[in-house]
């Protein structure tokens, strides 16, 4: 027996020297680290893209009239700006966290299905490259909205097959990475880590996970019906061969709801890792916490046509709509006032993470309030498809997933690279990014209920103020995460800055912090042993 073992030390020594080096260890690569920091890039590059055409449709609005683009380009940039966010920018981050935390968390040695991984990562490059050259097809990018609503999509050009295509290979890399996450969850923890005693960020990625499986199928299956409406005369949405274009808006949001929080839940997880780590407290409440989670998925399930208040629903469905939306609020409170209660008389500290973290409950806790205001049919009539709801959800997904995202780099980000970041920077960041986002996404409050259109290219006079105010903020924005990303990121990455302790936070907790910073190439061979008492690593 101690042969064996003698021989698996020496096979696992040998395995550190042997990693592959150049281009190799990244087009090839199986390790869970290589292939989130890919994820976390990839990402990162979808975010700029999608973000310089936001700031293309803000430039258009910075005033009355046409400055700038044709309303049919004005279109596109809004479709592909939200197709490009949402699919290429805010789900790939969280996946690369995933990748990153999870086997680390947990003490696993790497992700259940490696070659699976890699495949899931190389799967987005096409897509992304076929979402993004659809700009350069005849007749341009899709532009009916990143709903691609019916009957809209059956006159768009040939780049909506392209982006039918895209949207079909991005959503089997998604259910990929899902089903990796599941397997290596429920099958590599560490002995003694039940579930009940996992970090809540695998909490919610598990949660996630589930939920990307249940829906990403429904997604295919509008996109396919679209397709095949195009291209091989059924009717599913066409109303002149007796198709219903409303059928495609259920099944669309079928998907879309729970979408929305597969893009929230792994930032809670992340903020739920961050405050009390900084409030130098155990979380409150982490029972309840994993029950909200669950209860939040489920309950995503069953409130998707408050997205439809206006297509000529009886009542009766209104209400149901109305009021099981509003039961969401119940988990989601549990879920702020459990943050609050943790940072409650603790010693807190305000390093970037955390910050970032607190930054997050404030701003998402906005965007979660417009929410509920917009869950009431009767104040949704006006509402619908005003730039009031365009506020809701930015406050909800730049503010939420974003700034849990940035929150996430700040915290783990020394254990990636092995050097600290420079902490006047971060604060710079998050203070800039704090002060130009509401500068940018507050007035369109204002503009909805003033009755301002979105997803126009012109407006009358009178909305003009608040929309230069807008279209500055969004341009302060934006500069800020190439700020981000130069001044932050970039030194992290090429190793400058003071050399990070192997725990750099003095509240942190988890088996993160048991391996050395930078994370070497291979954790966790042998898996730690935990205390079945305390969460206390033995061995």
């Amino acid at each position: 027996m101690s042969a064996v073992l003698d021989h698996h030390g020496d096979h696992a020594h040998d395995h550190a020297h042997d990693h592959p080096h150049g281009w190799r260890r990244w087009v090839f690569a199986t390790n869970h680290k290589d292939i989130g920091t890919l994820y976390l890039l990839f990402s990162f590059t979808m975010l700029m893209i999608g973000g310089i055409l936001a700031l293309c449709i803000r430039a258009e609005l910075f005033q009355p009239g046409l400055q700038f683009f044709n309303p049919e380009l004005f279109n596109q940039f809004t479709t592909m700006h939200g197709l490009i966010m949402v699919f290429g920018a805010v789900m790939p981050a969280f996946v690369g966290f995933a990748n990153w935390m999870i086997p680390l968390q947990i003490g696993a040695s790497d992700m259940a299905f490696a070659r699976m991984n890699n495949f899931s990562f190389w799967l987005m490059i096409p897509a992304a490259l076929m979402l993004v050259s659809s700009f350069f097809m005849p007749g341009g990018a899709p532009a009916a909205g990143w709903t691609l609503y019916a009957p809209l999509t059956l006159q768009m050009g040939p780049s909506m097959d392209a982006g039918i295509f895209a949207m079909h290979i991005l959503g089997a890399s998604s259910i990929m990475g899902s089903i990796n996450i599941i397997v290596t969850i429920l099958n590599m923890r560490a002995p003694g880590m039940t579930l009940m005693k996992m970090p809540l960020f695998a909490w919610t990625w598990l949660i996630t996970a589930y939920l990307l499986i249940a829906v990403m199928p429904v997604l295919a299956g509008a996109i396919t019906m679209t397709l095949t409406d195009r291209h091989f005369g059924t009717n599913f949405f066409n109303p002149a061969g007796g198709g219903d274009p409303i059928m495609y808006q259920h099944i669309f949001w079928f998907f879309g709801h729970p979408e929305v929080y597969i893009m929230i839940l792994p930032a809670f997880g992340i903020v739920s890792a961050i405050i009390p780590a900084f409030a130098r407290k155990k979380l409150f409440g982490y029972t309840s916490m994993v029950y909200a989670t669950g209860s939040i998925a489920i309950l995503s399930f069953i409130v998707w046509a408050h997205h439809m208040y206006t297509t000529g629903m009886p009542v009766t469905g209104q209400l149901f709509f109305m009021y099981a939306t509003m039961l969401i609020a119940v988990p989601t409170g549990v879920k702020v006032f459990n943050w609050i209660a943790t940072m409650w008389r603790g010693s807190m500290t305000f390093e970037t993470p955390m910050l970032f973290a607190v930054g997050f409950l404030f701003v998402f806790s906005m965007g979660g309030f417009t929410g509920l205001i917009l869950s009431m049919a009767p104040i949704d009539q006006q509402l619908q498809d005003t730039y009031y709801v365009v506020a809701h959800f930015h406050y909800v997904l730049v503010a939420g997933s974003l700034y849990a995202l940035f929150a996430g780099v700040y915290y783990w980000g020394p254990k990636w690279t092995g050097v600290m970041y420079s902490e006047t920077r971060g604060r710079i960041h998050f203070w800039g990014s704090l002060v130009f986002f509401n500068v940018t996404f507050f007035p369109m409050h204002f503009l909805g209920l003033a009755g301002m259109p979105r997803r126009y290219a012109d407006y009358p006079m009178q909305f003009t103020d608040f929309n230069q105010i807008a279209s500055i903020g969004a341009f302060g924005f934006g500069l800020m995460q190439v700020y981000f990303f130069l001044f932050v990121v970039v030194p992290m990455m090429r190793g400058k800055g003071e050399k990070a302790p192997q725990k750099p936070w003095e509240g942190a907790e988890g088996l993160e912090w048991e391996v050395p910073s930078p994370a070497p190439f291979h954790t966790f061979e042998n898996p730690p042993k935990l205390d079945i008492t305390a969460t206390k690593v033995i061995g």
